[in-house]
């Protein structure tokens, strides 16, 4: 299917099932599929851009990569911010409360449109 298809589904699809308003476990796993969707999203925007995707161990560098691909570090600032919720999400021992695990989402949201745009 086309990317543009309304049928395909979200890159943040997963993220948004597991999204609850209570908060708990599941704001946690929501936040972390976030982060992985909006690392993805990137990695595809510098791919069909440059050829080429962030490697290394540090994550943010990846947000500085984006910024510097796109032009815009106003994505890239997104993507960084989206990056600071990882550890806690994929390793914290406390649950994520809901305002930040929406707020993970919108980044998501916002990584994976410029990503749709750049692919088009």
């Amino acid at each position: 299917m086309p990317a543009s298809d309304s049928a395909t589904p979200s890159s943040t699809a997963l993220a948004e099932l597991a999204f609850s308003p209570h908060g708990g476990p599941e704001a946690t796993i929501a936040t972390g599929n976030a982060v992985l969707a909006g690392v993805a999203a990137a990695d595809a925007i510098c791919c069909v851009l440059v050829g080429l995707r962030h490697r290394g161990t540090d994550h943010r560098g990846a947000a500085d990569f984006l910024a510097e691909v796109t032009g815009d570090r106003q994505l890239g600032r997104q993507l960084r911010e989206l990056i600071d919720f990882k550890d806690l999400a994929h390793y914290g021992v406390e649950n994520i409360r809901t305002q930040r695990a929406k707020a993970a989402l919108r980044r998501a949201r916002t990584l994976v449109e410029a990503a749709r745009s750049a692919i088009a």
